[in-house]
């Protein structure tokens, strides 16, 4: 099934007739919630409509534009987008009026330490571009919304490419409360608590480039914790879901399972202690040497559930899996990107992959169970469906003197799912056919996120909106 998106339009693709839909629609049978910071955060907006007083007349939108209906339709939108998304906005009572007006306006918001602001003109004359300019030198994100007859190119050129700025010049509001959404996006992003399974050190830490926290714990925590848990009922009904969805199962066997599924119970334990909303750990580092199930099957689990987890502690990948989901509402697939120079595509290839693909409330993909590609645990394989458009996204974060953190950009088609074994390397084997068929030998980043939508579009604009520097590859 190809679910190529119309170009009428920009964003809808992003989430289907969902756009808005609440980020953990899905939770799944063992009850996991997201326990930290960025879960209880509720992202405030300031608003504010902008018009001259009195008549239009003859100057744009024109006297013909009803601009009080206009005003009382637009509120009514933005106010129930906000709701949807769980977000805080202050509407200022009164049109924007003037300059002067405006400044106050902005400085209050400022002041007030708001997550973003979205200005909605309902004029093109006089104070109102002026007004978008001065939101968005102030230096919290801003969303601009002008209907059609707010704005000719003469008034969005000089702000089109604008930090910190989204522009959405359309009479489709579903754009502009998608700008909520990115609001809202980095402002989770920035007060989410990852926790970090890593070394013998216990210490809390930010990452500069988005303001995600950081729990580090010793990762011999988990080791330790995964010896005390019991085999219960909980993990032996898991295990059997697992057992009985899937399509086949070449390789583990029930205890296989079930020692995988236990992990997932020691990670949610973790996880709702040190009052994480995504989790990471360097799995192989900790647990490679040992016999006890490396946590692929329990981070399956948890993306399906709707919560970031990322492999190898790689913080890069925890942010972008973080970012996937709180704008797209589906989980995405962190891999090793493999060159096929034969059929020029990139293979994401590894050993944990979510199978509810096309979110939490759809239906997962068709799976089996295999073993790692270490010939030890048990993983669910999903199969990605063949002509399916996908987003490939990397958060680079800044390396020392780099002016602004960087994010790697690409869209293409589902191609193929490479069989491991006979071939080699993890079992997770995605072919993908980037659009342009760029040279992928020096293919930029690793551990990229894929994830089902072409979103390439969205993604360029929360770069502009954040100040990232995008990489179209």
């Amino acid at each position: 099934m190809n679910n190529r998106p119309s170009r009428r339009r920009f964003l809808v693709s992003a989430a289907g007739a969902g756009l808005l839909a609440p980020l953990y629609a899905r939770i799944g049978a063992s009850g996991i919630r997201p326990a930290g910071p960025g879960a209880k955060y509720q992202p405030r907006v300031k608003a504010a409509f902008v018009r001259r007083q009195g008549d239009y007349g003859m100057l744009w939108p024109g006297q013909i534009y009803d601009g009080q209906t206009a005003l009382l339709n637009y509120r009514r939108q933005l106010q129930a987008a906000a709701g949807e998304l769980g977000m805080r906005i202050d509407i200022r009572s009164e049109p924007v009026c003037s300059e002067a007006e405006a400044e106050a306006w902005i400085a209050g918001a400022i002041a007030e330490k708001a997550d973003g602001l979205f200005v909605a003109l309902l004029d093109r004359q006089e104070h109102a571009w002026p007004t978008a300019a001065k939101a968005a030198a102030s230096g919290v994100p801003t969303i601009v919304f002008a209907p059609i007859g707010a704005a000719f190119t003469t008034n969005t050129a000089p702000l089109a490419r604008r930090s910190g700025l989204f522009i959405a010049s359309t009479d489709d509001f579903r754009q502009a409360a998608f700008g909520l959404k990115m609001i809202k996006a980095g402002a989770r992003l920035r007060e989410m608590r990852f926790i970090v399974l890593a070394g013998a050190e216990r210490r809390d830490d930010r990452l500069a480039d988005t303001g995600t926290r950081l729990r580090y714990v010793p990762a011999a925590t988990f080791l330790e914790e995964y010896e005390r848990t019991p085999v219960s009922e909980e993990v032996r009904a898991m295990a059997a879901r697992y057992i009985g969805g899937a399509t086949a199962i070449h390789g583990p066997g029930e205890e296989d399972v079930i020692k995988g599924v236990k992990s997932y119970m020691v990670a949610r334990s973790i996880l709702e202690r040190e009052e994480g909303d995504g989790i990471t750990m360097d799995c192989l580092g900790a647990l490679g040497h040992t016999k006890v199930s490396l946590p692929c099957i329990s981070w399956s689990s948890m993306l399906d559930d709707g919560i970031p987890a990322a492999c190898e502690a790689d913080l890069g990948a925890a942010v972008t899996h973080a970012l996937v989901q709180y704008l797209f509402d589906r989980p995405g697939f962190q891999q090793d990107p493999v060159p096929e120079t034969a059929r020029n595509c990139l293979l994401g290839a590894h050993c944990t992959c979510p199978t509810r693909l096309r979110g939490w409330s759809q239906p997962p993909e068709p799976y089996f169970l295999s073993y790692h590609h270490g010939k030890r645990d048990a993983v669910p394989v999903p199969r990605w469906s063949i002509g399916e458009r996908v987003t490939v996204a990397d958060l680079l974060l800044r390396q020392e003197g780099a002016p602004k953190p960087r994010m790697v950009i690409s869209t293409g088609s589902v191609v193929d799912n490479v069989s491991v074994p006979p071939a080699g390397g993890c079992v997770v084997s995605v072919m993908v056919e980037l659009d342009g068929r760029p040279e992928l030998l020096d293919y930029p980043g690793f551990h990229q996120i894929f994830f089902y939508g072409d979103c390439k579009s969205e993604l360029k604009a929360y770069c502009r909106l954040y100040g990232i520097e995008p990489v179209i590859a």
